[in-house]
């Protein structure tokens, strides 16, 4: 053999090894392998292809993103789409705050007949003063704020709105004299500090949503700038509505100086008043077909002071489906607590009567797996009682544990087998990517176990990654693994392999 020849091995080699550790690169979390290597045989994970990674990736690493404590107010922020409330209730928002020290805001109130914006039916003007209190000690990264109302009015914008309204309001609050009717493009004043008026009691009214606020602000490439503000949730029974103090977000409005691009909706909610409500185009509603994988777009918050990323994989042919929640101690998704992994399948797809274009179905939750990240929540589940949450005891710090066998776990809440009775739609937003609305949970943290607690409202969308799911591998009843092990045992293997084929051609090419 030629000193060439040789030489030319060496090479190849060093691509192998190269390509090899760049294929194997993936023992965090975030960083799921991308080479085609055999899971162990307890493994119930997934293998995500790059696109997926990609947004995940994004979402941990928010590098441009920054939220403003204290949230900077003045300005004029709307919707980007037409929301749907618990009820359900379709409307848009438009609220103007204004510079220190009045501390006064006008904020518009759109609502609608159905659920693309369309028909407006009546739209509430409230004005009041807002004071921002402190950083808040329930929802880290919010602020809390006090509001108080000055005056709220009505405009009702059909014939066909008024006999709703009519039960609901208290003609003689209005000031209406017996067999007098209310009249559309009229400005009925609902309530006023200074007259002491409130006729809102019955309209379940309420702007509990000014109490947390935070806003964040995105660098976007060639350096514009996007500027979001989350508002309080709003309860999802509306005998609680007018009293709660929210400890989650609504969808973000749009700073109308610095919103997203493209936001066709932003412009018309923005040059709209209370005589004049915005008219949205046709939302870009597609055919339900779950199949694919589905991630978060920005990390999430959930009422009780849950932070979380999602992650779905659905099978349309065996009705299949797999979820990963991230959970995590800080609004920017940076420090794990733990990650639960459920799976199970779904059935009777029906279209929704409440809502156009969206489907009911009913999932089936079989099997969970939970991974710890955090000390605290590890003493707490090793304390916990024998067959309560797995093995009490045997729970370590990143090593993944079968909770089916004992039917879930107590301490996060999980019960195995259970059904959720659950609300779906699917759209495309401007930029054409297919969108998934799942349902909103409950406020009270409970779950929707029965078809009168199906939900009437969702949770921000989650975008396609891909199209394509492969069938999840299966794992035994009782299976632990640590995350990692098998990508770091595939290097060393691997790197043998190099390491015995390098010794076998030094050996040739002494003996040539």
């Amino acid at each position: 053999m030629s000193r060439g020849v040789f030489i030319h091995l060496l090479e190849l080699l060093w691509v192998m090894s190269f390509w090899q550790g760049v294929c194997l690169k993936g023992s965090n979390l975030w960083e799921v392998p991308t080479g085609h290597f055999p899971a162990p045989a307890n493994s119930s994970r997934l293998l995500w292809e790059p696109q997926c990674q990609t947004h995940l990736r994004h979402l941990q690493d928010r590098a441009t993103v920054a939220a403003t404590i204290p949230p900077r107010l003045d300005g004029h922020w709307v919707s980007s789409r037409c929301e749907v409330r618990p009820g359900p209730e379709f409307l848009t928002r438009s609220y103007t705050f204004y510079s220190n020290p009045t501390r006064l805001f006008k904020a518009l109130q759109h609502y609608y007949s159905d659920s693309d914006c369309q028909v407006p039916a009546y739209s509430l003007l409230i004005q009041g003063k807002l004071r921002l209190r402190q950083a808040s000690w329930i929802t880290r990264g919010a602020t809390e704020a006090e509001h108080t109302l000055l005056e709220v009015a009505l405009v009702i914008h059909n014939q066909q709105s008024v006999p709703h309204l009519a039960v609901h309001l208290l003609l003689y609050c209005l000031g209406l004299e017996p067999g007098v009717h209310l009249v559309p493009h009229h400005l009925y004043e609902l309530f006023s500090a200074k007259a002491e008026k409130d006729c809102l009691g019955a309209l379940h009214f309420s702007m509990m949503e000014l109490d947390l606020l935070r806003m964040e602000t995105q660098i976007h490439p060639h350096g514009r700038l996007s500027k979001e503000l989350f508002l309080g949730d709003v309860h999802t029974d509306w005998n609680q509505r007018a009293h709660y103090r929210p400890t989650g977000y609504q969808e973000p409005l749009q700073n109308t100086m610095h919103h997203i691009h493209p936001c066709p909706v932003c412009a018309l909610v923005y040059r709209s008043s209370e005589q004049h409500p915005p008219i949205l185009p046709p939302s870009w509603s597609i055919p339900m077909n779950l199949d694919g994988r589905w991630v978060s777009q920005r990390c999430e918050a959930r009422p009780a002071v849950l932070f979380l990323t999602r992650l779905f994989i659905f099978g349309d042919e065996q009705r299949s489906w797999e979820g990963t929640y991230h959970h995590y101690s800080d609004p920017m998704c940076r420090y794990r607590t733990f990650t639960l992994v459920a799976s199970g399948h779904y059935a009777h797809m029906e279209p929704s009567g409440k809502i156009k274009g969206a489907t009911e179905l009913v999932f089936k939750v079989t099997h969970a797996m939970v991974t710890v990240f955090e000390q605290t929540l590890l003493r707490v589940l090793n304390s916990s009682e024998q067959g309560s949450c797995g093995l009490a005891g045997g729970w370590e710090l990143g090593m993944e544990q079968n909770i089916t066998w004992t039917a879930g776990c107590s301490v996060l809440g999980i019960l195995l087998p259970h059904k959720e009775y659950e609300l779906f739609k699917m759209e495309k937003d401007q930029k054409g990517r297919p969108l998934l609305f799942i349902g909103e949970r409950p406020s009270d943290g409970s779950s929707p176990d029965r078809p009168v607690k199906r939900p009437t409202s969702f949770q921000t969308p989650m975008v396609q990654c891909s199209a394509e799911a492969p069938e999840p591998q299966r794992y035994s009843p009782r299976s632990k693994r640590t995350r990692g092990i098998s990508s770091a045992n595939a290097k060393y293997s691997v790197f043998a392999v190099l390491l015995m084929s390098l010794l076998n051609l030094w050996f040739w090419y002494m003996l040539v």
